[in-house]
């Protein structure tokens, strides 16, 4: 293989710590940056640089470049005492496209699975347990994937907060899906959210 320049080198390492980018993939896209003008790379490893700066939210753990992010400083979002629970921030950014909930968020960082050492510890319930407090909150939507630790991580959240209402979010026939192509656990799951019209 011919000797490349260190610096091309050194950048398809970097891209090659990408999720799903391969030592291949990687030396393609440096190859073609390396077409690109003085400005766009300069734009490009500035926008790179400056996530260093990145935090989390000290209240919900969506990223944010102050202590607190802009949904948790929104005062009309806690006027409807509600707060909805995501396994992790591309769950949240999920539903905040969807632009249907207009309440506060808070990412627990994953679901409880003893067998990998996640238990109640690592996740951040006991900060959920004091905003649920702190904000009055009254109804509490779980968004949490199904799976067997999305459920177990569900029903150990719905004991520890006894007092207040719990949803869970409804799962089942995608829309523009066809119930002949779906597998018998997707259409029983859609049977138990039905809801009355």
């Amino acid at each position: 293989m011919i000797d490349l320049p260190e610096s091309i080198k050194n950048s398809v390492i970097s891209f090659s710590k990408l999720p799903g980018v391969g030592e291949k993939t990687a030396l393609r896209q440096v190859m073609n940056m390396v077409k690109w003008s003085i400005q766009d790379l300069d734009q490009f490893s500035h926008s790179i640089n400056e996530l260093k700066s990145i935090k989390r939210c000290a209240e919900c753990g969506l990223y944010s470049e102050k202590e607190i992010c802009e949904i948790c400083k929104n005062e009309y979002r806690k006027i409807g005492s509600i707060l909805c629970v995501v396994e992790n921030i591309n769950d949240l950014i999920a539903i905040e496209k969807s632009n249907e909930f207009k309440g506060l968020y808070h990412v627990l960082g994953g679901v409880l699975n003893p067998l990998m050492g996640v238990g109640p510890e690592q996740l951040k319930i006991d900060k959920l347990i004091e905003r649920v407090n702190k904000y009055d909150i009254n109804t509490v939507v779980l968004a949490l994937n199904p799976s067997v630790e999305g459920d177990a991580t569900c029903s150990y959240i719905k004991q520890l907060l006894k007092d207040v209402h719990v949803d869970r979010i409804g799962f089942g026939v995608p829309i523009g899906g066809s119930l002949e192509f779906l597998d018998p656990l997707t259409i029983s799951t859609a049977l138990e959210n039905r809801k009355r019209l």
